[in-house]
């Protein structure tokens, strides 16, 4: 049985009762991309838990490990040669990288300040275009926010304003390094060429984790480096505990598992925006 604070990722939950399902609803059904990502698990694994490759006799209907995640999906599509991509990604993840000025670019094209150079990366599948963090200046990966929302959907608990945890980036915020003043200041720096950046929900964030990756972070880093610094791999999400407003989800990229933690945490954590949807 999972805890309240703790569910695998991308996973189908089986609940049973009325209550589990009423606790599902409220903490778990507020999905805004149009589609969904494999899980990037291409590896099967035989009946002596070893990894191997997938075959008619490992993996499948009648193995002695059935129904296993890399023989279904966009993965597998992917590890048969039969996937269409719009742009490149590890296994059956599709991704595009965005320059400063919001234009398609190849996936050659490296990070940097002009207009022409990378700085976003949208999602084919989902629909979503996501920040790209950097090794300084506002988008710095090393910088860590509060969570803060005082918005009606902070599930009546605003969280912490947060003090200068990001280097004076947020200097006409009074430094005080937050969720809600980081978004703010995005936008006003018109990432991309758009000013509608937000905090992502936790389904969405969990949209990006890589299970296959056979090291930390579980992310496809040729589309989205600098994931880690040198003290966490967590990163906030919009979304807060269902049941308790004073604690917020998060996405672990060194286990691709979410958590929940208290949003007046010290010193807080990082923050990857994202835009658009249906």
């Amino acid at each position: 049985m999972y805890s309240l604070f703790s569910f695998p990722s991308r996973r189908p939950a089986r609940y049973a009762g009325t209550a589990a399902k009423f606790i599902l609803a409220l903490c778990c059904s507020v999905v805004i991309a149009s589609g969904l990502n494999d899980t990037g698990q291409v590896q099967c694994y035989d009946a002596s838990n070893n990894p191997t490759t997938c075959s008619a006799t490992v993996g499948s209907g009648n193995s002695a490990n059935p129904q296993q995640d890399a023989r279904y999906g966009r993965d597998a599509r992917n590890a048969a040669g039969l996937l269409t991509k719009t742009g490149g990604g590890v296994a059956g993840f599709d991704y595009t990288k965005v320059s400063n000025s919001g234009t398609p670019l190849t996936s050659a094209a490296s990070l940097g300040a002009n207009a022409t150079d990378w700085a976003c990366t949208k999602d084919n599948v989902t629909g979503l275009t996501w920040e790209v963090k950097t090794t300084s200046g506002l988008r710095s990966l090393n910088h860590s926010y509060t969570w803060y929302s005082n918005s009606t959907a902070n599930g009546a608990h605003a969280g912490t304003l947060g003090a200068n945890t990001c280097s004076s980036s947020l200097a006409s915020f009074n430094n005080q390094c937050n969720t809600q003043n980081y978004v703010a200041a995005v936008n006003s720096a018109s990432l991309c060429g758009t000013s509608d950046w937000r905090l992502p929900t936790r389904k969405e964030l969990l949209t990006l984790v890589y299970a296959g990756a056979s090291a930390a972070p579980q992310i496809d880093t040729a589309y989205f480096p600098n994931t880690s610094n040198t003290s966490t791999w967590t990163w906030w999400t919009h979304s807060t505990n269902a049941l308790n407003a004073t604690f917020a989800w998060y996405v672990d990229f060194s286990d691709g598992n979410s958590y929940a933690s208290g949003k007046t945490v010290n010193g807080g954590y990082p923050v990857r925006l994202v835009r658009g949807g249906p």
